[in-house]
């Protein structure tokens, strides 16, 4: 079996106190944690992937206030 062709990446930058997530498991489970993540941090729109069984969001570690907007 020959190996895929791995996609460009951009270049990653980060910022103090910013988490890179990555979420795996069934869509119910990921579902799950980004609700949790999302009502306990300020975090960034989840990015889904493989259907919703995997997701990248950034979450913030050293904010837990309610997100305003």
């Amino acid at each position: 079996m020959a190996a895929r062709t791995r996609r460009e990446r951009t270049e990653r930058t980060y910022l103090p106190g910013i988490a890179d997530v990555r979420i795996c498991g069934t869509e119910d489970t990921v579902k799950a944690v980004l609700d949790v993540l999302e009502r306990e941090f300020r975090t960034t729109s989840a990015r889904p992937y493989d259907n919703g069984q995997r997701a990248y969001l950034q979450l913030d570690t050293g904010c837990t206030d309610p997100d305003t907007d």
